[in-house]
């Protein structure tokens, strides 16, 4: 009986040993989630998953946070991919996969941030993680649109969202940190350098592509499609003068394409939400890949003022740019998806929301028109921030906001923006502002929403409406006075520009 008692001790207290030591760990690790703007769905699934080794820092407590929320991302797209309901409309099924292509693209961002396959730097995190919480929104966005969001939404749902943001919480950056002294990407080639500073980028084309059939190709889309899809160089294709009338998503990173002007090189297509189309498959022309240039192009959506939401360019491209290119629409032009955008000398027409998106965009030396439209209405941006640590806004420095030819501003209100999010950012600076501009100068969305969460700001405008005397008095717009305080708004600072711009040719102003 005492040899019996000895047996069972001897294999207890090991037991117990192990539970103690593992009890700890759990208690230690679960004090990092304390820290974290979601700390419930973190305690629980440290807990689940239970971690064996102490969490010693904030940047191994990072690294488990983002493969937290990679594997809630590939629970959800498991999800997706099972759920195969009987869909009511072509619509319905697009939606899904819509959300289908988001969800990947979310995996694919988090995959970036925890097994890079090159160096990044913290904003480079912070962007990417940004992109994976917008496909998300986006996601949700769609399925609202098309009515489907009460039945599919639940079965997507995972913490997945909850864990981006203590991911963008941790690993946020601080403005003043923000400037980049680097050099080229590895990617670039030293004859990308200067593209857009010559005149005749054309004539550096891959392919071309010509209404007439005097090019390889006579569709833009039959010209995409045969880019090469592993091509580490850039791949430009020459779009002749003409009006192509087609819808295309470009997924091949590095594609430039190169117009013969503003309204002589026309791509257009006129899908809209008054058609059944979302801001995702609606779009003239779509961008999901990295590195996209567009040069003296225009894109259109002719839908018209009567289609409402009608996109004439979509783009989620990180590291895009449009030189000298133009956006033709009245409601939700353009949509900034997501990433690091930079639009230099482009003409942007519109009435409601004709800029919007959850990007980190930059529009300088750009003509902006107010159009009219059936809501006698005109709101220039609506941003879509979701959390308070995305790295993202709308920028529009040294440009002009004015009618277009035969605007009719009488009985039209009009403003520079409003929060299509709850952490909506847009700031205005150094730009010329017509006098329709109505004095408060900004709007709401509905109610009192986001108007405590937004961020809007004005800084050294000019014009008949840039008066900020009666502008409104909400808790987070702010009249900049300081230059230092609107540095952090700039190309180097906001988009990281001097990294990666000087590669692509574009000119640009870095600062104020």
């Amino acid at each position: 009986m005492v040899l019996l008692r000895l047996r069972i001790t001897i294999l207890i207290v090991p037991f117990l040993f192990s539970s103690i030591v593992s009890s700890y760990l759990l208690s230690d690790n679960k004090k990092w989630c304390s820290q974290t703007p979601n700390p419930k769905p973190c305690k629980y699934h440290l807990t689940k998953n239970a971690f064996n080794e102490t969490i010693k820092n904030k940047t191994d407590f990072l690294k488990v946070t983002i493969q937290l929320a990679l594997d809630q991302a590939q629970k959800g797209k498991e999800n997706i991919h099972s759920f195969d309901p009987k869909f009511r409309n072509s619509q319905e099924r697009a939606a899904w996969t819509n959300c289908l292509e988001l969800y990947e693209d979310t995996i694919d961002m988090l995959n970036k941030t925890i097994n890079p396959k090159k160096r990044f730097t913290q904003i480079d995190a912070q962007t990417w993680l940004s992109t994976a919480l917008t496909n998300l929104e986006t996601c949700k966005d769609v399925l609202i649109d098309h009515g489907v969001s009460d039945y599919v939404l639940p079965l997507f749902s995972t913490n997945v969202t909850e864990f981006i943001s203590n991911a963008l919480s941790l690993n946020k950056v601080p403005y003043q940190q923000q400037s980049y002294k680097g050099g080229f990407p590895t990617w670039v080639k030293p004859i990308d350098r200067r593209l857009l500073k010559s005149s005749s980028s054309a004539s550096k084309a891959n392919v071309v592509v010509a209404k007439d059939g005097s090019g390889k190709y006579t569709t833009v889309k039959e010209a995409i499609d045969a880019a090469p899809k592993s091509s580490s160089g850039r791949y430009i294709i020459h779009v002749k003068a003409g009006t192509y009338n087609e819808q295309i998503v470009i997924k091949t990173k590095n594609i430039m394409l190169v117009g013969d002007g503003i309204g002589k090189t026309i791509i257009t297509a006129s899908k809209s939400a008054a058609g059944g189309s979302s801001i995702i498959d609606g779009a003239t022309v779509g961008v999901d890949a990295p590195g996209f240039i567009a040069e003296r192009i225009t894109f259109r959506n002719a839908a018209g003022a009567a289609g409402k939401q009608a996109v004439a360019l979509r783009s989620a491209s990180d590291h895009s740019v449009f030189y000298n290119c133009g956006f033709e629409g009245y409601q939700d032009t353009l949509f900034v998806q997501s990433g690091r955008q930079f639009y230099e000398k482009c003409d942007i027409y519109g009435t409601v929301d004709f800029i919007f998106g959850n990007a980190a965009a930059v529009f300088q030396d750009c003509n902006i028109y107010a159009r009219n439209g059936p809501q006698n209405t005109v709101v220039v941006t609506a941003h879509g921030g979701t959390d308070p640590n995305q790295h993202t806004g709308i920028i529009i420095h040294k440009s002009k906001i004015t009618g277009a030819p035969g605007f009719n501003s009488k009985n039209v209100k009009s403003y520079l923006g409003r929060p299509w999010k709850q952490y909506s950012k847009t700031v205005v600076m150094k730009t010329f502002l017509d006098s329709f501009l109505n004095p408060e100068g900004w709007t709401v969305w509905d109610g009192n929403f986001g108007l405590d969460t937004l961020q809007y700001a004005e800084y050294g405008n000019k014009g008949p409406g840039s008066s900020t005397k009666n502008r409104v008095k909400w808790k987070n717009y702010k009249v900049i006075t300081s230059a230092s305080e609107a540095e952090q708004f700039t190309v180097e600072n906001f988009i990281e520009g001097n990294s990666w711009l000087p590669a692509t040719g574009v000119d640009f102003t870095s600062g104020l």
